[in-house]
């Protein structure tokens, strides 16, 4: 055999996967597009349940809920908008099907139970992330913001005060919110990302330490970097307001104590396995560390 022929051979099974990822891709696009027309035919009713929250809340005020458009084609891109996000939405699970039809075959049987909880979990959480957002932290990130408004009139005159007939007085200006469509909706979606975003944080160190990429002892002697981290996230992701940066922080802080208790978990699985296969003895552990170290020298 020849060299150009061990070269032809090599090439054809990359040729191979490189089809079958086209193939995949595609089917995921036409999922999309498919997701996407179906919800924009009923971008309204998306619409009215996204502003569910802040009407909500204007009704509490006694006020009108009504966005108003900037623009002249901005309610056409709101709705292009809308379509897009439930396109995805609709799209998700077939999508992540074809991902998993494309990575199993290249896995063993070992990883594949390894990795599938994985796969489901993360549209899970993603979705848990996006429901607290959007039931929770937005009717009060919205009733926090709408405590500015202010009720403008004229001042009522104390008794015996003289005023000269004809005159005008001037009252307190209102502050009153007019809400633009295409700002409101961005605010929305931000926030539904960013929480369900951040609720992926268990998954993603789960499965590093399923891959031993990470341990417990490393996670928990690295919680005042975490504590850091997570305020400047929350600062960025979120509006600038206290309630609102508070509450992703006390969220994604709180899932990254689980996520210590989950690797913790998996570790004790893996260390049970190791010593019923004898690879370790009853009184060895999975994980040696150095006295000096932070927990980031750990070995099998």
């Amino acid at each position: 055999m020849t060299q150009t022929d061990d070269i032809d051979d090599s090439a054809a099974p990359l040729i191979e996967h490189l089809a079958e990822l086209r193939t995949r891709l595609i089917r995921s696009v036409i999922a999309f597009l498919i997701g996407m027309v179906i919800s924009f035919t009923v971008w309204n009713p998306i619409f009215n349940f996204l502003t569910d929250p802040v009407c909500r809340e204007l009704g509490e005020r006694g006020q009108d809920c009504g966005l108003i458009l900037i623009k002249l084609q901005e309610g056409f891109f709101v709705a292009i908008r809308i379509s897009l996000l439930g396109g995805f939405v609709l799209a998700f699970p077939y999508i992540s099907y074809q991902l998993w039809r494309f990575v199993a075959p290249g896995l063993y049987r070992s990883e594949k139970s390894a990795f599938l909880p994985f796969l489901i979990a993360s549209p899970f959480m993603f979705f848990l992330g996006a429901a607290f957002a959007f039931y929770i932290v937005i009717p009060l990130a919205f009733d926090f913001f709408l405590g500015f408004q202010q009720v403008g009139g004229l001042p009522v005159p104390a008794e015996g005060d003289a005023t000269v007939e004809g005159a005008e007085t001037l009252g307190d200006a209102g502050i009153t919110f007019q809400g633009s469509v295409a700002e409101y909706l961005s605010l929305t979606i931000k926030f539904v990302l960013a929480f369900g975003l951040c609720f992926q944080l268990p998954v993603l160190l789960s499965l590093m330490g399923k891959a031993g990429l990470v341990t417990s002892r490393g996670l928990a002697e690295m919680r005042k970097y975490a504590v850091v981290g997570i305020l400047v996230l929350a600062a960025l992701v979120t509006p600038p307001d206290v309630i609102t940066q508070v509450i992703l922080f006390v969220a994604v802080y709180g899932l990254y104590e689980v996520s210590i208790q989950l690797v913790k978990r998996i570790e004790k699985k893996r260390l049970a396995q190791l010593r019923e296969e004898g690879v370790l003895d009853e009184d060895e552990e999975l994980y040696d560390f150095d006295e000096d170290d932070d927990g980031d020298n750990a070995k099998a």
